[in-house]
């Protein structure tokens, strides 16, 4: 017979194990918790340009990790001076464009090289 589904005299069997709800929410909260926490360590990411993209005159930074990849945009444009307005496409390892809300954390974790996290920048799209 399965469990949790009436017996013979038509009441219902105990199940063997029922959930505790406090026990539930408190690892929950636990888990949002450590998610919300924000990563003090720094990643190393290196600025390459492409084509007729400036080239910057320092391009090795130290940048935190649990930042999303859109603060790595926005100190890009700081740093060569562009508007919002000014054409900026950013590539890793030259390969893709990474989405705006990527964390440079796990962009790091899956594409550093060298020690290191590759983005090229350019003032066209020079990939699809």
């Amino acid at each position: 017979m399965a469990s949790g589904s009436p017996d013979d005299s038509g009441r219902q069997a105990a199940l063997p194990w029922t959930p505790d709800v406090s026990e539930s929410a408190t690892e929950a909260l636990q888990a949002l918790d450590t998610y919300k926490k924000k990563d003090p360590s720094k990643v190393v990411v290196r600025f390459k340009a492409v084509g007729n993209a400036p080239i910057m005159r320092q391009n090795f930074y130290k940048i935190t990790a649990s930042n999303r990849f859109q603060a790595v945009i926005q100190f890009l444009r700081k740093e060569l001076g562009w508007k919002a307005g000014d054409p900026l496409f950013t590539y890793i390892n030259l390969a893709f464009s990474p989405a705006p809300d990527d964390t440079v954390s796990n962009l790091y974790k899956s594409f550093a090289t060298e020690g290191h996290l590759i983005v090229n920048y350019s003032t066209t799209a020079a990939w699809g």
